[in-house]
């Protein structure tokens, strides 16, 4: 299966000022550096009287990497853009940081600051996918053990997709795999190894 990272869910943005310039932060969800160039085309148009559209995007692979100053000192816009998604982690996406010059220079550091400022402003605006192995799991409960396994589900991060309360109680729940081994024990033992979880599906997904 497919190795565990978090990307951006689509399309965000957020701005501030530093010292009367404007700077617009853009983030967006890329697979390719197809459509990281779109996304920079996009921007660039929209704000084709900016003073500056500096970019930066990082892909999946880890190897795919790229950034522009635009203009912009070298070291002082696109390199603190890509920084910023290096550190948190995010891949799969690409952001624009628009600026439009307000008539006073804010030097090497301020650069930097307020580049990176505009990197962190657009991916915290953008909503996270937490893309993870999963399953899916079928547990049957006697209706007198079910409120001690509701109690613990949450102690696993574990997702209630549908419940079933007839002659039994029926769960269809969503795990990380890297979970599933602690779940069941603490199921086990619980339930005195009366009620076991089955494994339905395997698959790729969001999942903190």
């Amino acid at each position: 299966m497919p190795k565990d990272y978090v990307t951006v869910r689509d399309f965000a943005q957020d701005e501030f000022v530093e010292k009367k310039s404007r700077f617009i932060g853009y983030s967006k969800h890329v697979e390719t550096e197809a459509e990281a160039a779109a996304f920079v085309a996009e921007i660039s148009k929209k704000h084709w009287d900016a003073t500056h559209n500096v970019y930066a995007y990082s892909l999946r692979d880890g190897l795919t990497r790229r950034y522009s100053d635009d203009g912009e000192p070298q070291g002082t816009a696109g390199v603190p853009v890509l920084d910023v998604i290096l550190k948190e982690g995010i891949v799969d996406v690409c952001v624009v940081v628009t600026r439009y010059f307000g008539g006073i220079l804010l030097g090497g550091g301020g650069l930097v600051r307020a580049y990176s400022q505009g990197a962190r402003i657009a991916l915290a605006a953008a909503e996270k996918l937490h893309m993870a192995t999963c399953h899916r799991l079928r547990l049957v409960a006697p209706y007198h053990l079910y409120g001690k396994i509701n109690y613990i589900l949450p102690d696993y991060g574990i997702q209630l997709r549908n419940s079933d309360f007839s002659d039994v109680v029926t769960l269809d729940l969503q795990i990380r795999t890297d979970r599933l081994e602690a779940f069941q024990k603490a199921l086990t033992e619980l339930t005195g190894a009366t009620v076991t979880a089955s494994v339905e599906e395997t698959f790729f997904g969001d999942m903190p």
